[in-house]
């Protein structure tokens, strides 16, 4: 069973820590997720009569809305007021857009140095590329990482977003604005978070510029032990057209897997031996394809094999490794990923689901500037 989890409050370790996040789409948003399972208020600034409330918009669970054009005068000073009490500005608009609109870093700096500000691009604030338009697909393309992504001989196959707009884009610019709050309070002095896309793609495929420089990586997609070149490493079709991964890049692993399966004696060595890997894959995709899914999972899951099936979401969530860490929560109704990671002492919350009520600046601004007595210290004091 999911778990019911409280949507009453933020708790977690950065529970009182403010942030202003200017609407957008892709990795601005669920990097301000995160912040928010982890206790940080979030307030979202939209345009007014944007959608509110969804309750499926999963990865805008826990914010506060207030509804702001920004092309206004009036509504600009408001924006200012709320970032002069906040921690953290996110933005994932084009570079120059928040300058012209009044906003950018010099001008909040004025209003409120200790300010840590955000910004989230793909092709990053400088460079030739950086005022054009361009998605997650074209970011992990130009650093090599789409390029290595594939079967051997077919095309690149882009692998949803996660590389580029969560793994190179989001997850970066939350350490680096976790980073920058940090060192505000040492210094009281805020700055600008410059996260782009393409670098954190980049910093991400560090282990395969080492392997690339060394000798050891193939640019040839499909060739290399972690890309499904080798045969130990991959995915078999089962006798009922499903799927099982396969991991056991330790020797002993391995060992263990031509055991249970019954890999023929003549290809158990046969490991690191690169001529022989075809004749291998062959061997495997054959014992594979006797049984089911579930007879496979009944053999080898939970053994040092390194297997696992491979689920389509609508079975992820009744895997019982799922169900037993409670890794789906139930929030208003909606399913939905629980917070990671996990905190032993300050726990993160999945918050509420978005609220179809909208907040005025001023009540944002009574509140923090009230400094209620059972109002959480700031977070990362």
């Amino acid at each position: 069973m999911s778990q019911q989890f409280p949507s009453s409050c933020a708790s977690g370790p950065l529970a009182g820590l403010r942030v202003i996040e200017f609407a957008g789409i892709g990795p601005g948003p669920f990097a301000c997720m995160l912040l928010v399972d982890m206790g940080a208020e979030v307030v979202r600034v939209d345009r007014p009569g944007a959608r509110v409330g969804d309750s499926s918009d999963i990865i805008g669970r826990g914010r506060k809305t207030v509804w702001l054009d920004l092309k206004e005068e009036t509504d600009r000073a408001q924006v200012m007021d709320l970032l002069e009490q906040a921690d953290v500005l996110v933005e994932g608009f084009r570079p120059g857009v928040m300058e012209r609109l009044g906003l950018g870093p010099q001008e909040v700096a004025r209003r409120n140095p200790k300010l840590v500000y955000g910004r989230m691009t793909g092709w990053g604030q400088d460079g030739p590329l950086a005022q054009a338009a361009g998605h997650d697909i074209n970011y992990i393309a130009i650093t090599g990482a789409l390029a290595a992504i594939g079967e051997n001989g077919r095309s690149p196959v882009p692998p949803l977003n996660l590389v580029g707009d969560y793994g190179g884009g989001s997850l970066y610019l939350v350490v680096g604005i976790l980073a920058a709050v940090l060192e505000a309070r040492r210094s009281g002095a805020g700055q600008v978070v410059d996260a782009a896309i393409c670098d954190g793609v980049l910093s991400l495929m560090s282990l395969f510029q080492m392997q690339s420089q060394r000798g050891r990586h193939k640019e040839e997609r499909g060739s290399n032990v972690l890309d499904g070149g080798a045969p130990y490493y991959t995915v078999y079709e089962t006798s009922d057209r499903g799927w099982v991964s396969l991991g056991p890049i330790e020797p002993k692993f391995f060992a263990l897997l031509c055991e249970k399966v019954g890999v023929p004696q003549e290809l158990r060595d046969a490991q690191s031996d690169r001529p022989r890997w075809p004749a291998l894959r062959d061997a495997l995709a054959a014992i594979f394809r006797t049984r089911t899914r579930a007879d496979w999972c009944a053999l080898l899951e939970g053994t040092d094999v390194c297997f696992a099936p491979v689920l389509p979401l609508s079975e992820a969530a009744q895997h019982p490794h799922i169900r037993a860490r409670q890794a789906l929560v139930e929030v208003d109704g909606v399913l939905q990923a629980a917070p990671a990671p996990r905190f032993s002492r300050t726990p993160s919350s999945a918050q509420h689901v978005p609220q179809p009520q909208i907040t005025s600046p001023a009540d944002v601004l009574a509140r923090w500037r009230g400094g209620a007595p059972d109002d959480p210290p700031r977070g990362l004091a």
